[in-house]
């Protein structure tokens, strides 16, 4: 027995020094591999030094250089010179003068993601997966995320000419937008729709996205609030701690919401829910579609993946990667792709979106209007002013019946509601 635990020893102590061997030569290799490629990049730079027609500053080259290097790695990742660096601290409460669009570079063009609800963007009439391609007269080509927002940005009151690729109608348009101080409302309504079925819309993840959630719950439960809507449709996204923690409140306590994965482990992280009083019991449906996007994504595919709600709509946009900015010693930063969203299943969301449990497009019911004598008696016409005056409440509650995802949500949790009655009446009967 002896004699066989040596031999396993010695037998486990080789294929250790083999793969150690190996796992060291490729290491090794990888090295020499880099060290080529730097010594072709300090070539290059000297031949153009001693060369090039101009005089060239050592910094631009190798700042051009960075750009370069960093834009070949995805369209996410970027070099940022210190004063992009510094514009890119400066937004962090959501207010600036701009236009009120998130955009992203999908398939190599600059892509609105959606346009934020009450902005001159969405005012004017931008729609998600627009493609920029140009911003005041300059082409778009090859132009970073971060270059297109320092154009798109700017004093209040001025105006911003963008001329779009629509390609679902196959053609170019022009907009000549004003901008305009953006402040976000995390929260952008709550009501109770009908039969006491409430409706959250939820524009972007804040900050404050998880306390104003708390609000609007308290108040839709006070006016008798027994199932939800939660709208995400053009929600782009924002903070993933926002999502996380909203989206907790309706799952049980350490149930995983979303996790990273990268390539150095520092970068691969769980995120669980923690909250002590979640909703658990509230009948759900979470409506997306192509606007909706990262935290979004984040939050419904959680949901999904539970069966905590039912997720209707359209896909949704696909933007699951995560960015780490990283200063570098002069002032400049790389801001780097370092790591993927998944869902608790295992999904992956950046590239392929949030596929709905119902899938409905989007559309507008249109109503027969109402058949009104032409002619009418003046005390009519003052019955009349009485009568809507008196039911302009119940008429504003009644919009949402000319959405069509809506209205189809709202009809699956009252079919909900007559499955679970039928299960009650069963059990009392037994």
């Amino acid at each position: 027995m002896r004699k066989r635990f040596t031999v396993l020893l010695i037998t486990a102590i080789i294929v250790f020094g083999i793969y150690s061997f190996v796992s060291s030569a490729n290491e090794k290799k990888g090295r020499d591999d880099l060290y080529r490629q730097v010594e072709l990049f300090s070539d290059s730079l000297a031949i153009i030094q001693s060369e090039y027609v101009d005089d060239v500053e050592p910094k631009n080259a190798i700042y051009g250089a960075l750009k370069g290097m960093l834009s070949s790695l995805d369209a996410h990742s970027q070099f940022l010179d210190p004063d992009t660096y510094n514009e890119l601290k400066v937004d962090t409460e959501g207010k600036f003068g701009g236009l009120g669009i998130e955009i992203t570079v999908k398939d190599g063009l600059l892509t609105v993601v959606t346009p934020i609800e009450d902005t001159p963007a969405w005012r004017a009439g931008l729609k998600t997966n627009d493609r920029i391609v140009k911003i005041n007269d300059e082409v778009t080509r090859d132009m970073t995320i971060t270059d297109a927002v320092k154009r798109l940005r700017g004093k209040p009151g001025e105006a911003v000419n963008i001329t779009v690729l629509r390609e679902s109608e196959k053609k170019l348009l022009e907009f000549k937008i004003v901008r305009d101080i953006i402040k976000i409302e995390n929260v952008k309504e709550a009501k109770i729709l009908e039969d006491n079925i409430g409706y959250i819309r939820l524009v972007e993840f804040r900050e404050n996205t998880p306390r104003d959630m708390d609000v609007a719950l308290a108040n839709l439960k006070k006016q008798g609030m027994n199932a939800l809507i939660i709208d995400l449709r053009n929600n782009p996204g924002g903070l993933l701690d926002a999502a996380v923690y909203t989206t907790e409140k309706f799952l049980d306590k350490n149930k995983m919401i979303v996790y990273t994965k990268g390539r150095p482990s520092t970068q691969s992280m769980e995120f669980f829910s923690r909250a002590q009083r979640p909703i658990t019991d509230l009948p759900l449906v979470i409506l997306i579609n192509d606007g909706s996007a990262s935290g979004s994504e984040i939050m419904a595919g959680a949901l999904q993946d539970y069966k905590r709600a039912i997720i209707l709509g359209t896909k949704s946009f696909g933007k699951g990667s995560v960015q780490t900015v990283i200063p570098l010693r002069d002032g400049s930063a790389l801001r780097l792709t370092t790591s993927r969203y998944f869902t608790p299943s295992g999904r992956q969301i950046h590239g392929k979106g949030i596929v709905p449990d119902i899938v409905v497009e989007e559309g507008r019911i249109e109503l027969a209007p109402e058949l009104e004598p032409k002619t009418q008696k003046p005390e009519e016409i003052f019955d009349q002013i009485e009568k809507k005056e008196k039911t302009g409440k119940e008429e504003l509650a009644k919009e949402h019946t000319s959405d069509n995802q809506l209205m189809r949500a709202v009809d699956v949790l009252k079919a909900i509601r007559i499955y679970k009655n039928k299960d009650v009446k069963k059990d009392e009967n037994k």
